[in-house]
């Protein structure tokens, strides 16, 4: 064959892209995603999950899934929690395709309801049992709201933590700290569903957006795999100290609780700037993040990406990770099953049967009867025989073996293993 008849083909392997999917879950959640739609958040699956047919249906999002219409007829979950729980478990199968085949799994929601409280940690469970990095992004009440939707956000936020990966809980009391004196109500609620549009685009353009110093879903998934509380920042910067201003506005922005970054045990750092953008100046904003975590052993990733339309602006987004402080619900890991419905069902209620009465023992009967007057008629006690060993020229037969037409053997001794037993029937 003539060397010029050869072809060869080069095929440049394409790596498989990250499939991120973001669910909205409750009317919070659906606001939260309808307003990612709006931003243009790319590289993202979008999906919302309603008891509320009405709202469900204005909803923007290219994936809708009304949930437990046996329970509230598509008229709401009231506020209760447990009736949004029991919503998404009547839909489980439902939940479970859509989930399948992502690699990363947000769910948003707005703490505090019924529908979002309830029915968040059973898409999270659900999520994290299909093996999808899941990351939990929620908002807390605003004080006025009151003390039984705080309660109950704090409840839903612990179930979050025992199941998610990570759980983001952004307290929408700090967005009053951000908000001008004449901010609407509408604004207001606009603005907290804009903070989670942050927090979700500021992890997943990481994902989605090469860079020099490239941080990929591998890297987040090592940091926020099993990592429980979660704190997000995100700011920009311009001037000579650009990187260094904008790390210090983003772990002190309303993405993040009060202690800011401290006692974080990983911390993930997105870097992103022109080319004029300096080595010293990486360092300086890298070693106020180390610093502000108060923690030696905390491992700092970061990642640079160009973008030369920035010019001399700067941003940086942190992720921290890792936290046990107080003030934040404990979390209590539940052991990892199968995706079935037993891990997701509703636990038990608690019984408060009264204890059963022992039975009267032997001995307590003949003390008593031994107390009573010579003429008293004793009380019969029934003694076991004791059991006799007859010698039988052939073992004895199971009534199964009897109707089988087999000789198996019955031996007293049940800790001689089973080959033994079995060779003993040989021995005459």
């Amino acid at each position: 064959m003539a060397l010029d008849a050869l072809k060869f083909v080069i095929q440049e392997e394409v790596a498989p892209r990250t499939r991120i999917r973001v669910f909205g879950v409750g009317g919070g959640g659906s606001n939260a995603v309808a307003r990612m739609l709006q931003e243009g958040l790319a590289g993202v699956e979008f999906c919302v999950l309603n008891t509320d047919v009405q709202a469900l249906a204005s909803s923007p999002a290219p994936s809708k899934l009304a949930i437990g219409s046996k329970i509230t007829n598509g008229l709401g979950a009231g506020s209760d929690p447990s009736v949004g729980r029991q919503a998404a478990l009547e839909d489980t199968e439902k939940i479970i395709d859509l989930l399948e085949g992502a690699d990363m799994v947000f769910v948003t929601a707005g703490l505090g309801g019924g529908t979002g409280t309830g029915a968040a940690p059973v898409v999270a469970s659900l999520a994290k049992e299909l093996g999808a990095l899941t990351v939990a992004v929620v908002t807390k009440p605003f004080a006025f709201e009151g003390s039984k939707r705080r309660k109950q956000a704090e409840q839903g936020l612990a179930e979050l933590g025992a199941v998610a990966d990570t759980v983001i809980a952004i307290p929408n009391d700090r967005l009053l700290d951000q908000a001008s004196p004449d901010t609407s109500i509408f604004d207001g609620f606009r603005l907290a569903d804009d903070v989670l549009r942050q927090a979700v685009q500021g992890i997943s353009d990481i994902i989605t957006t090469p860079g020099l110093v490239n941080r990929d879903f591998s890297d987040i998934r090592s940091i926020m795999v099993g990592m429980g509380y979660a704190m997000m920042g995100t700011a920009t910067a311009k001037g000579p100290n650009a990187a260094a201003a904008a790390a210090e506005k983003a772990i002190g922005c309303p993405l993040l609780d009060e202690g800011g970054v401290r006692g974080a045990r990983g911390v993930l750092v997105n870097i992103t700037g022109s080319r004029s953008l300096g080595l010293h100046e990486v360092n300086k904003a890298c070693t106020l993040i180390r610093d502000a975590a108060c923690n030696e052993d905390v491992e700092i990733n970061f990642g640079v990406v160009l973008n030369e339309a920035m010019g001399d602006e700067v941003k940086v987004t942190v992720i921290a990770t890792g936290f046990e402080r107080a003030g934040l619900p404990t979390i209590t890991r539940r052991p990892r099953t199968s995706v079935t419905m037993e891990s997701v069902t509703v636990p038990e209620p608690i019984r408060n049967d009264p204890p059963r009465a022992e039975p009267p023992r032997t001995e307590v009967v003949l003390e008593a009867a031994a107390l009573e007057p010579v003429h008293a008629e004793p009380v019969p006690v029934e003694i076991a025989p004791e059991p006799q060993h007859p010698q039988y020229d052939e073992p004895p037969m199971t009534a199964a073996a009897h109707a089988n037409g087999q000789s198996e053997p019955l031996f007293d001794d049940l800790d001689v293993p089973a080959i033994l037993r079995r060779d003993r029937r040989f021995v005459q």
